[in-house]
């Protein structure tokens, strides 16, 4: 069971069943595959063949990942048009994306207690689904939500929302595993419980400031957290 650590409340305290959680949504980059040289090699072919020489604002596009890609491209003042060299880009490398230890493990165990996964991510879902599929997870889960597939993508929660009705559970009864500012924001917007995915080796601080109720640091506590969810998550946040 992981340790309670001290800090503040949560900002968007979620009811946690008695019997723990019967269904897990998971963010794809950064949580269950380790996709960052990918994408910044990726993102930089884009940005040379669009908008031309000079070094490509990876450190920038990274603070918006969990966003659709068109969407970071609006915010970031970038020309759309590095979309389909971006794309063109990751399918090429997608075999260089490595799963992260642990995390096939921790699926088979969720599965094998019977509870029902989904991904939500920010990638377009033919991409995601392909992605896990060369990976050989993609059988692992019961439906897999890509940002091109929601009016409204993340930080809305209509992903989140979609993830749930398909796997038949309620919202309080459902938790979601990010490793992302947007994710705990869609998370919360679906009321389901948001819990930090660290292992990336993403921005702690910014994380809990999006008031997750549990920080993992590991894939493996993805499962002892369900078993654990018994607990009422009421002052702190469990690490």
């Amino acid at each position: 069971m992981p340790d309670t650590r001290e800090g503040k409340d949560p900002a968007y305290p979620v009811p946690i069943p008695g019997t723990g959680f019967r269904a897990v949504v998971f963010d794809l980059d950064g949580v269950l595959v380790d996709s960052y040289e990918v994408m910044r090699e990726a993102f930089s072919v884009a940005y040379r063949e669009v908008v031309g020489a000079g070094e490509a604002p990876f450190g920038e596009y990274n603070r918006h990942l969990g966003r659709y890609f068109p969407d970071i491209m609006k915010i970031m003042g970038l020309p759309l048009e590095m979309e389909a060299p971006f794309v063109r880009e990751s399918y090429r490398l997608a075999s260089q994306v490595p799963v992260f230890d642990g995390v096939p493990e921790m699926l088979r165990e969720l599965r094998g207690r019977g509870i029902p996964l989904a991904v939500a991510t920010g990638k377009a879902g033919d991409r995601a689904r392909a992605l896990l599929a060369q990976l050989g997870l993609a059988d692992m889960f019961e439906t897999i939500i890509g940002s091109d597939e929601v009016a409204h993508p993340k930080p809305a929660p209509d992903m989140v929302r979609l993830a749930v009705s398909v796997l038949g559970a309620r919202p309080e009864e459902t938790v979601m595993i990010g490793d992302a500012v947007t994710d705990l924001q869609s998370a919360h917007g679906a009321g389901v419980a948001a819990v930090a995915a660290l292992w990336a080796g993403v921005d702690e601080e910014a994380l809990l400031a999006a008031g997750p109720v549990a920080i993992l640091n590991r894939p493996a506590e993805v499962v002892s957290f369900c078993a654990a969810a018994g607990q009422t998550v009421a002052s702190g946040v469990a690490s």
